[in-house]
Formats: structure tokens, sequence, C-alpha cells
């Protein structure tokens, strides 16, 4: 059904029938018409969207598609408009006490409301049979059963990536190390038939670095036959074998016409007995090694497979044995990319280096490539043919930030960095384009993604996966397919953001598909339409100059005006039907009560504002799932919190500004009932005391918990908190925050602790390290504070099979050494130190630590030796007391 963004829209009608039987029956056939038409579309649709994936740029397909957008758009605001009708009606009922339809105003005001519903749906019915008949005139026919820009039935257009097959390879003054080890692993190794997948974001230099390897005239000798196969998005079977054929063999034979499994034999018979070295390259399914493997006889010839992907399940689909290889391509060094650009921009003059006056500029157009060396050669090789002036570096500049597909050698990067975004399901699209909202080089946590796309309605649930699972699944494959990049931090998860160039492309295709807008106060234009709506900068005249009818989700971001009262009474109004809206880092002091008329309300995030107060009303928002507090003056939550039974995540903690002192973090009280939140899933930070007992018997209902955190600790409720941690299955991250520093975090009754808790924070003091902790198989971050052990605690944490992170701080230990041997802490990426009193040396023996990338020494007065990380192999931070002395 989700084959295209008309998918999620026929869904959503075909479960609003279904759950509204009787209160809809007036206008139910109009619906079913009215989804009727859709599916007759969804088709067309799909035959559009194929023409953009392969290039077709013309005026008419992306006019067409952004048409079916705003029918689209269109439909769901009429079904917000009548759900919002059901909870204002329920609502009435309840606050008043009556019947509403008891009333005659009340019922003929609602059979209006049908009415007016029922004239709409007619309305963009005769509009979507315009765009359909349009769309058919233009030539937009359904595509075969099963066909698709993935499928291998469709003819492959134009490779946008062409051009990067000729950039001079001896130009690229960052390849020859790469290339030198690729040739070495190709010559080298077991006889046995081996794959090295070469795996990379867009424009980092696979194809590149694949050819200057297939073009070296020693490695042509070595192999007895050798081809080179671009397979692309969109391949047939019988022509990619054909092609092979034809390149690996010399009788004429190649030329006959033969099915799929006559053709791999012809392959297997041609290179049983031969030594072959063959390139796939731009390979995209997850089945072509299954597939294409069959006609690759494995012959003990030393022969060698090298695939090139973007994506990284398809490289590891095709390492079958230890000899398959999967080699990921990094950005270039900040050094690589400025010497690359100087050799290609200034390859005519100035003896490929860059002069004084130019130097500034070229380094800021430098680091917008940030480090693809495909993006830095196709610029600094277009500057080469310009004069060397500050005007004609600073277009660039100014092209790079702000309008990049309009210069069409720039606008081949965009084509080249599109092909990813265009594989991918039209799900996981809608998600990708999320990034769009934020601004440049903003970075956002995984788990703030994942409430906003469930609040979006991006993401359905699958089996017996919960939402945000299946939203971790969507993440992940944007990850796998080099779209997305992220930085693990513990207590945070994975920090993601996206290529700047990438955001580029984001930015063009959600304009394309209505997909969200940007309200500048500080500019004079504002054009467009869409769901969801960035506001930045003044909002004077905000109010009387943006359209209400489709915005769904509002974003605040950079805001110049304190926003009043009166302005947000004012935009719940006028935006009655928003179910998304995000204050984060806005001038509020406080929240009107009118939020509470916002009935269709999903996702709230007041997170570093100055709200003090929650309004009363806040327990009408029956629809909320995430309400995001964190980093307020918000200490106490109304009783109404309690009412709200669809809420999945409570986030609600302030740090103070002194981190080091033991009180450093601070929880919210809530009122007894919150038991009530049986679909809630994290809840962070709740105060214990005062409260202790009957806190327990709320927190024990809550057995879908994935995230507590629990401060104020004291010995009358250690017993039931940690019985009911015990029950808590789901539970991945817990943190434990003591009354004050001299209560003794009592872990001794979770005998049996959550088997799949990944994240455990205990601050706090321990007599010793708690039984539990290694017990904990599947925990990968530890962070201890406060502690004052004793024990060494390597002894007992060595053991840990997955633990990736280890913090000890503000003395979670008070000896005198630490000692990391060999063998242990095998996939530990990141430790920390930091005011460890007594601490006088850290003992790394010989092969310790062999994943360490981050090493944090901080405030450790009494230490004799900083520990050499030469032997470390994969250290990339090394900080000492703030001052990083190893990058």
């Amino acid at each position: 059904m989700e084959d295209t963004f008309l998918g999620p829209v026929i869904t959503k009608l075909i479960d609003l029938v279904a759950k509204e039987v009787t209160s809809f029956k007036g206008v139910r056939k109009q619906v079913n018409s009215l989804k009727n038409e859709l599916e007759i579309i969804q088709p067309l649709l799909k035959h559009a969207e194929a023409k953009l994936e392969k290039g077709d740029m013309s005026d008419v397909v992306p006019v067409w598609v952004k048409q079916v957008k705003e029918e689209a758009n269109r439909i769901e605001e009429i079904i917000d408009e009548y759900l919002y009708l059901v909870e204002a009606k329920h609502h009435h009922h309840q606050s008043r006490g009556i019947n509403f339809f008891g009333r005659a105003g009340g019922f003929f005001k609602y059979l209006k409301q049908r009415y007016d519903i029922a004239l709409k749906i007619q309305d963009v019915k005769e509009s979507l049979r315009e765009i359909k008949d349009r769309g058919q005139g233009y030539g937009f026919s359904p595509l075969l059963q099963g066909a698709s820009s993935t499928t291998t039935n469709v003819e492959a257009s134009d490779d946008p990536r062409l051009g990067s097959l000729f950039i001079d390879k001896d130009g690229l003054v960052g390849i020859e190390t790469e290339s030198e080890e690729l040739k070495r692993k190709l010559v080298e190794g077991p006889p046995t038939r081996s794959v090295i997948s070469l795996v990379g974001q867009g424009g980092i230099g696979k194809t590149t670095l694949a050819e200057k390897v297939y073009a070296d005239e020693v490695l042509k000798e070595h192999f007895e036959s050798h081809a080179w196969i671009t397979v692309s998005q969109s391949y047939s079977l019988k022509k990619l074998l054909m092609n092979m054929r034809r390149k690996l063999c010399t009788s004429e034979r190649c030329m006959a016409e033969m099915d799929n499994e006559e053709q791999i034999q012809d392959l297997r018979d041609v290179l049983e007995g031969k030594r072959y070295l063959i390139i796939f390259d731009d390979v995209w399914r997850e089945d072509f090694w299954r597939v294409i493997k069959s006609a690759l006889p494995n012959n003990n010839k030393g022969s060698r497979v090298v695939i090139a992907t973007r994506n990284f399940v398809v490289a590891n689909s095709c390492r079958e044995t230890q000899c398959d290889l999967v080699h990921e391509l990094q950005t270039w060094s900040p050094t690589s990319a400025w010497d690359l650009f100087c050799k290609k921009a200034f390859q005519y003059e100035y003896q490929g280096r860059c002069p004084e006056d130019l130097e500034q500029l070229s380094r800021e157009i430098v680091s917008k490539c940030q480090g693809l060396p495909l993006v830095i050669a196709t610029i600094a090789s277009l500057l080469s043919t310009k004069e060397k002036v500050e005007l004609e570096w600073q277009r660039m500049l100014d092209d790079l930030s702000s309008k990049s597909e309009m210069n069409s050698p720039l606008k081949s990067i965009s084509q080249i960095l599109s092909l990813s975004y265009y594989d991918l399901p039209s799900p996981l699209k809608s998600c990708f384009l999320y990034f769009g909202l934020f601004p440049e080089d903003y970075s956002i946590s995984d788990g703030r993604l994942y409430r906003l796309w469930i609040a979006e309605g991006f993401i359905n649930e699958r089996g017996d996966r919960t939402l945000e699972e299946v939203a971790e699944e969507y993440l992940n494959e944007l990850i796998q397919r080099n779209l997305v990049s992220f930085e693990l931090q513990l207590g945070e998860g994975k920090i993601c953001g996206v290529h700047d160039l990438m955001r580029e492309v984001i930015q063009s295709r959600a304009e394309e598909v209505c997909f969200c807008r940007t309200w500048d106060g500080n500019k004079s234009r504002f054009r467009g339409a869409g769901r969801r709506l960035r506001i930045s900068g003044s909002i004077e005249n905000f109010l009387k100059n943006v359209g209400s009818s489709t915005v769904r989700s509002v974003f605040f971001s950079e805001i110049d005006d304190q926003l009043t009262e009166s302005f947000l009474v004012s935009l719940f109004k006028k935006f009655k039907l928003l179910e998304v809206v995000d204050f984060e880092c806005s001038p509020l002091n406080s929240l009107p009560k009118e939020v509470g008329n916002l009935f269709l309300l999903k996702y709230l995030s007041l997170r570093y504002t100055n709200i003090e107060i929650l309004p009363k009303s806040i327990g009408n928002l029956h629809k909320l799932q995430s309400l995001d507090i964190r980093q307020t003056l918000i200490k106490e939550l109304p009783v109404e919190i309690n009412e709200l039974r669809n809420l999945r995540h409570l986030l609600a903690y302030t740090y103070c500004h002194n981190r080091s002192s033991f009180d450093f973090v601070n929880g919210v009280k809530m009122h007894g009932g919150f038991g009530n939140l049986e679909d809630l899933q994290t809840m962070t930070l709740l105060e214990a005391h005062p409260g202790g007992v009957d806190m327990v018997k709320d927190l024990e209902k809550l057995r879908m918990l994935r995230w507590l955190d629990i401060s104020k600790m004291t010995s009358q409720c250690w017993r039931g908190v940690c019985a009911s941690i015990q029950n808590m299955s789901h539970l991945r991250r817990l943190c434990i925050v003591a009354n004050d520093e001299d209560e003794v975090l009592d872990l001794q009754y979770i005998s049996s602790p959550p088997y799949y808790l990944q994240e455990l924070v205990l601050i706090g003091r321990l007599e010793k390290l708690p039984d539990l902790i290694p017990k904990l198989r599947n925990l990968c971050g530890l962070c201890l504070r406060f502690s004052w052990m004793i024990d060494e605690p390597c002894k007992c944490l060595k053991g840990l099979p997955n633990l990736e992170s280890l913090q000890l701080l503000e003395n979670a230990y008070v000896g005198h050494e630490l000692h990391f041997e060999n063998g242990a802490f095998e996939k530990l990426k990141e430790l920390a130190l930091s005011k460890l009193d007594g601490l006088k040396l850290i003992k790394l023996d010989e092969g310790a630590l062999p994943a360490l990338e981050k090493l944090v020494l901080a405030d450790c007065l009494l230490l004799e030796e900083v520990p050499s990380v030469k032997d470390l192999r994969k250290i990339k931070h090394f900080e000492i007391d703030g001052r990083r002395v190893w990058n």
C-alpha cells in the first residue's frame, strides 16, 4: 500500500471508515469512492516518479507530482477536520456532563459540519479526476506488475555517474595508498574465489578507486580474464549476463541468444579454468550476489570479484567466507582534500598552489565538500576554467550554500547523490526528508527522530515489534545506505546528521512533494504549501501571512522575538489541527491553557525553554504520545497528566551548571495514579522522594518501559523499585540516583536483571560493584559516579562481552590502579576517567583495548604517568583535562 506517498493516505481512509462507521456513515460512500480514485492514480504516480528517478527533468513531471501531493494533503486535511470534530464533541461531553447531541443547536451544527465534509470530498474527487486525465495525457501509465525503480525488468537510463569514470585518476592525490592496498588484496591471499566489497556514500570515490586498480597493467597480466560491469539501480539480469559474456567470451558463441540458465552455464564454462577479475560497479540490490555468483566458478585459481555499493547490507550479503572482505571508504582528511582541490583548481597556473588572496575562500569551499573527492574534483575542475579572482570564488561558495542544482556541473553532483534517495522505499523517503526540517550542520538524537516519525504517522507496526523498534530499523537502514551518519553518545544514543550536499538534495525533493516549508521572518518572501513548517527569525508578521489549512507540524528555530501568550493563543486557534509542536530552544516563558484545544496533538516539546508550569488543560490532549520538558523550570507535573493513556514518552530532567556536584541533575514530581500510563516506554527523570512507597505501587504497573531514570532513591523504596525493575522485560536504559551522597545504592534485590538492558547509570555510593552488572550480557554503556568503590572494577567488568562505553567519574573508584588486560574489553570504544582522586596508575597491557577510539582523562590529580596510546590501533581522540592531544 505504501509504494508512493499516496499509500499512507489510502490507509488512513480505510482506517477512518473502519473505526468511525456509525458517525461517518453519512459520507461513507464518498470516502470509499475517494479511496478508489487514489488507488487508480497511484500506479500513474509510480510511473511519474520512475521518470524522475531516471532523470526526466522536464517541467511536466515534477509539476504533476506536486499537484497530486497537494490533493493528498487536502484529503488528509478533511480527515483531520473530522477527527478534530469527534474529539471536540467528546471533550465537550466530558467537560459539560451533558449529551452534546441532546441539544438541537449542537446536533444541527454537527450535521452542517458533516455536510461540509461531504462537499469537500466531492470537490477533491473532481480535482483528482482532472489530475488523472492530465497524467494520462502526459503519457503516464501503470507500470507492469512488480516493476519499479529497483526491479530487474526496467531498462536502465543514462548513468549520471558516467563523468566520474573519466576523472583523471592520477590527479586524485589521496588515492594512491588505497589503490595499492586494494591491488595487494587482489593479488595475494588464498586461491579460493573471494569478494572484496567497496562501500561508502555517493561521491566518495568507490568507482574511481576500482577503475584505477582495474586499469593497472600489472594486474591485468596477473589475471587471465577480466571485465568491468556497471550494474545500476535498474538492470535486466538477462542483459547483464549477456554483457558479461561479450566481455569474457572470445568465440562467436557469445552472440548467441540464450535464456538466463544457459547464459550462466556458458559463463561457468568460459571461466572454469581461468584466474579472473570481475568488477561489478554500482550495485544496489541485496539479492544481486545470490544470483550472479552462480555464473562465477570457485575454481581455486585465485579469482577475485570486486563489488562497489553504497549499501552496507549489500556489501555484507556478498560476504560468505572469511576470505570475503568489506572495505569502507572514508571521507578524505582536510589535508588530502586541500591538496586535491589545489591540484585541480590551479592545474593550469600557480603550479598547483593556491594564491594567498584566494586561500580563505578556497578553504571554505573545500569545507563545504566535506571530504567527498568526487565533489572536490568536480568543483575544483570547474574553478580551474574561471578567472582567479575573489568574485568567481565567492560566487561558487554561494552556489554551494544555496542553489547547488542551478549550476549544471553542480547539478550532476546532485543527480548522483539523488540516486540513493530514489532507491528508498516510500516510507523511508519521508523519514529521510525529515532531516531537511533542521538547520544546516544540525545533529539530532535517534530517540527524538523516532518520536517525531511516529507522531507524523511514518511508522506502522510490524508483527510484535513496537513502533519505536520499527523506527529504529528505518534509521539503521538509512545508516546502512550511507545516507545518514552518526556518533554514539552514552545516554543519548545515536546522534545523527546528513552531509550538507545531501541536505541540498533533501530540500529539493521536499519541495517537489510539498513535504515542508520554512518561514524566515527576516526575509520578505514566503511561498509554497506543506504539512510541516519551520519558523525562524522574526514572528511579527507570521500569523497574517501564513495560511493554516495544511500545516500539521510546527518547529520553532532560532526565533528572534519572545513567544508571547497572545501569539500562542492565536497560533493554536489558527492551527487547531496540529499534531507536532516543537518549541525546543525557543524564547518561551509560559504555555497558555489553549494548548488543551489541540485535540489531535501527538508530540509536544518544550525543551530548553523557561516554562515553569504546565496548564491543567494538558489533560485534554488524549492523543499525546510524547512530552519533552527537559531543561525547563518545571518541578512538578499536574495530576491531569495521568489521564493521557496514549503517552509513550515522558522526558523531564534538568542539569544544573555544576556538573561535578552530586545533585547535578533534577527530575520532576508526579502525583499518584501515573500507573494508568500503561503504554509509557520512557520515563526520565522521576523523583522517588517524597512518596516512595506510593510511587512504587504505580511504577510496578509500567511493564512496557524501555528507558527509566529515577532520582532521590531512599532505603524505604529499594525493595519495591528493584522488584518492579525485574519485571520490566523490555528495559534498555536504567539510571538510578541516590537521595544524597551518603545513601547506598542497594541493588541486591535485583537477582534477575532485564535481559536486554544496554545502558546503566548509577549515581551514588556502592559498597561494592553490584552482582547484577556481570550478568548484563547485552550491556553497551556503563557510567558510575560518586560510587566510592575500593575494589578494582576492571576485574568484574572485563567479562562484559558487548561493553562499548565505560565512564568512571567523580570518585566512582578511589583505588590507586586500573589494569586493562589483553583479551578484555575487546569492544570498548570509549573510556572516560574523571576526578578519580586516588588514581595513580593506568596500566595497559600490550594488545589491550583493541577497539578503543576515544580516551578522556580529566582531573586525576595523583596520576603519575599518562598512558601511552601509540599501541591503541584505532584511537581517534585522546583528551587530557579538556585538551585534545591526539587526533
